[in-house]
This record gives structure tokens, sequence and C-alpha cells, in this order.
């Protein structure tokens, strides 16, 4: 079993669900101010799954098939090749 922790916001109780993970432990950071209507802070310790063994000798597929395969470089244009005129915002 593997386990994290996960710092958050709202209140949850031992057992219930945080991000698809149980709750194991609960432990209070900063304790909620009703006077000032300000929430707590938590910490929990979660129960992760473990993750499937990868194959080894597998890559991970690359961007380059969805981005085609020319490379493309973007440099900002000169005001005479923006054509048209350059507007100056006043201050104010």
């Amino acid at each position: 079993m593997m386990t994290k922790t996960i710092r958050s916001r709202f209140l949850h109780e031992v057992g219930e669900s945080v991000e698809g993970c149980r709750i194991l432990e609960k432990r209070v950071v900063i304790p909620p101010d009703p006077v000032e209507r300000r929430r707590g802070v938590y910490d929990y310790l979660v129960e992760v799954a473990p993750e499937p063994a990868k194959a080894p000798g597998k890559q991970p597929a690359r961007r380059a098939a969805t981005t085609g395969s020319r490379e493309e470089s973007f440099t900002r244009a000169a005001p005479d090749e923006m054509g048209g005129l350059i507007r100056r915002i006043p201050s104010r």
C-alpha cells in the first residue's frame, strides 16, 4: 500500500474519498475561524493505488506525430513587416 499527503481547505472525515483516494488520517494545519469566516487547512494521509508497472524498453509516444514534421520558429515582427498604423496609447 502506498500513501501520500494531500493538503486541502475542505473538511473531510477519515474513510471518505479525496481526489479518488481513501483518507487514512486527518491532521488540522490551521483551525477554522468562524468569527473571521475563514476555512481551516487540513492535511490528509491517503491510500494511493499502485500504478501498473511499465514494460521495459517502451518509450512514451512523441508529440511530433501531432505537430507534424515541420519545425516552426516564431520571431517578433518589425514595424515595417507588420504594416498598417502603430497606435500609441496615451498615459492616464
